[in-house]
């Protein structure tokens, strides 16, 4: 089978191919087609998966060259793929979930006149994404990398008749465009230095380089990486995308596009195994991500952006385990698996109990919705449970695992990351529990109200095409942690590609058997605190202002777009302004003189050309005498 996996993202480009071309004429099937591509997919991408799990571990990683793409002097790029345990696993992740939102969308964008782009869109996403995880060399990489940004950019901007929608897809493009100069860079010093981009080359001879190198590399991974997958300081356009139609939510936003960066750093551990240094920034990076996620998504009353932070913040989980470096590589990915189900779930959720109220995001004017969608209550709540950490459920496995390992890192990084990542555990609870307080509990606040198009709300629950895959991921919810983590199931299978999970060393902050007990107390505690101020009191249905400046930063996202304009945009904007102004008056007005001048001149230099005789004889006469005065000057010098 595995000479087929060039079929794995065929497949779904071929579908966005043929519903763009198609037009109008593939309105009524065309959703129908996009389904059938991605979960043919996943069909054959299970297919090789299992015929892999069959092989011996030293022959699990394959390498398919399908021809030669770039032969340009000593630039040799092979268009080949790379099949071992990491990227198969991304494989089903990404077709197995976006099987189940495309079965999810064609309800979803049931009755949407642009049903059909939007289906080419979401094939087009999973063809780059897939691209991007089976490639052998950077420059596939980078390929299926900017693919996604591409798609991510049409999907988020999907209405294209709001505004709001064009500005954040806009917004994200271009963060990610700073992003992926960062990883350009860094693969033109891997060619520079190394003479190649081939994965398996690089990392033969990586450890050739000079320690600067190395730092600079990683560095410069890392900045892609943030940008991707939305972590500090490149976060801010995360939240803003969910402008786009909620599928597009738990597609990119949860399970897919924002996890590259876990992938990049994952892929590229040989690299990141030889600087601390690197290691450490990346770990940095996740903690003060895992925070501002936290912090804000407590603060916010639209039940995507509260979602949107709770992926921001679980993301900086995974970049916390992956700095870990040999302690964590695998522990990413295992929080990346069950974050991919029970995240997807609550978007899908939240899109379920939107599709019931008029489109209306506001949690403000939900509540009692428990008696009237009680699928989509029953799967969002276990999504909600394996989210918090609840004993024996997904994410209870998973992020456990993370803030063991990071309470097992010695000296002040311990306490630092192990801190830092129990307190956004307990923020978490807080936050998620808010929100499904304030959505399926207390007083129907929408019996009194109309949404915004001036309609009467009558909450239902959603059709069988929206509520089967949120059944699906609810299970995913609940049994993914134990069987991914009992007997060390994908550890083990992960280890030909991220090696051997490092046992939790003596000597961190604390004994991993307690860590558990700290976690799951913090998190009860958030649950208690959300019970007493949110279940304890009637919700207004109107912010109350003033507020403390804590939630007032919060609800500013703790001014990260202002700091972006501050530092970024606004002197950017300044920047071009005066490079214009040079072009114009400097560059321009250099030439423009010097052609005025020449101009000018030969027009003054054209009147002596008068066509009488005897203007010429006096000029000639004139350079006569100048020229004997010069030769007697010279004489009697």
């Amino acid at each position: 089978m595995a000479s087929l996996a060039w079929l794995l993202f065929v497949l779904p480009a071929a579908g966005a191919l043929v519903l763009f071309v198609a037009g109008r004429a593939a309105n009524k099937w065309g959703h129908w087609l996009g389904v059938l591509t991605v979960v043919a997919s996943f069909a054959l991408g299970l297919a090789i998966f299992l015929e892999t799990v069959g092989l011996p571990a030293e022959e699990r990683t394959r390498e398919i060259s399908l021809f030669d793409w770039i032969a340009v002097a000593g630039l040799h790029v092979d268009f080949g793929l790379r099949l071992d345990p990491l990227s198969l696993t991304f494989v089903l992740l990404i077709t197995g979930v976006g099987s189940l939102i495309h079965i999810y969308s064609t309800g979803y964008m049931g009755h949407d006149p642009g049903r059909r782009r939007f289906f080419a869109q979401l094939n087009l996403f999973v063809a780059a994404m897939l691209v991007l995880v089976l490639g052998n060399n950077f420059v596939m990489l980078y390929l299926g990398w900017e693919g996604v940004g591409l798609a991510s950019y049409l999907l988020i901007g999907f209405y294209q008749d709001r505004p709001s929608a064009a500005t954040a897809a806009k917004k994200a493009f271009l963060m990610n465009r700073v992003g992926d100069v960062g990883l350009a860079i860094a693969i033109f010093l891997l060619w520079t230095n190394l003479g190649t981009v081939q994965y398996t080359e690089v990392f033969e001879n990586i450890g050739t380089l000079d320690a600067g190198v190395l730092i600079a590399i990683t560095v410069l991974l890392l900045l892609g990486a943030c940008g991707k997958s939305g972590q500090f300081p490149l976060q801010a356009w995360l939240p803003d995308a969910m402008e786009g139609p909620t599928p597009v939510s738990a597609l990119i936003h949860a399970a897919t596009m924002v996890t590259a960066g876990v992938y990049l750093i994952a892929r590229t551990h040989p690299i990141y195994d030889l600087t601390t240094t690197g290691r450490l920034v990346v770990a940095l990076v996740g903690v003060v991500t895992l925070l501002i996620g936290a912090i804000i998504g407590c603060a916010y009353d639209d039940i995507k952006k509260v979602l949107a932070y709770s992926t921001v913040s679980q993301i900086g989980y995974m970049f916390l385990a992956v700095g870990l470096g040999p302690a964590g590589y695998a522990l990413g990915i295992f929080h990346l698996l069950t974050h991919g189900f029970f995240k997807a779930g609550l978007f899908l959720g939240a899109g379920s109990v939107m599709h019931a109220m008029n489109d209306d995001v506001d949690m403000r004017r939900y509540g009692g919705l428990a008696r009237y969608m009680p699928i989509t209550f029953i799967t969002f709540g276990l999504g909600y449970l394996a989210l918090i950490g609840f004993p024996f459920l997904s994410g209870y496995f998973s992020k456990d695992a993370i803030i063991e390992a990071a309470f097992a890192e010695p000296g002040w990084q311990g306490w630092a990351f192990g801190g830092a990542a129990t307190l956004a555990a307990g923020l978490t609870a807080f936050y998620m529990t808010r929100l499904v307080l304030m959505t399926f509990f207390g007083e129907k606040r929408w019996e009194k109200l109309k949404s915004a198009d001036g309609r009467d709300y009558h909450p239902h629950e959603s059709p069988i095409s929206m509520t089967a895959p949120m059944i699906v991921l609810a299970l995913g919810s609940i049994g993914a942690g134990f069987l991914l983590s009992n007997g060390h199931v994908l550890i083990d299978w992960l280890a030909p590609s991220l090696g051997e999970l490092e046992e939790h060393a003596a000597g961190g902050a604390l004994p991993h058997e307690i860590v558990p007990w700290i976690v799951v107390g913090f998190s009860a505690l958030g649950v208690l605190i959300a019970l007493l101020v949110v279940g304890g009191r009637p919700t207004p249905v109107e912010r109350p202002e003033p507020v403390s400046l804590p939630v007032r930063a919060a609800r500013r996202d703790l001014y990260a777009n202002a700091i972006n304009e501050a530092l970024i945009a606004r002197p950017g904007v300044w920047l071009s302004r005066a490079l214009v102004y040079v072009d114009n008056r400097g560059v321009d007005g250099v030439v423009n003189g010097t052609a005025a001048m020449l101009g000018g001149s030969s027009g003054r230099l054209r009147r002596l050309q008068t066509g009488f005789v005897r203007s010429y004889a006096l000029s000639m006469l004139g350079g006569t005498v100048l020229v004997v005065a010069a030769l007697l000057a010279v004489r009697f010098a």
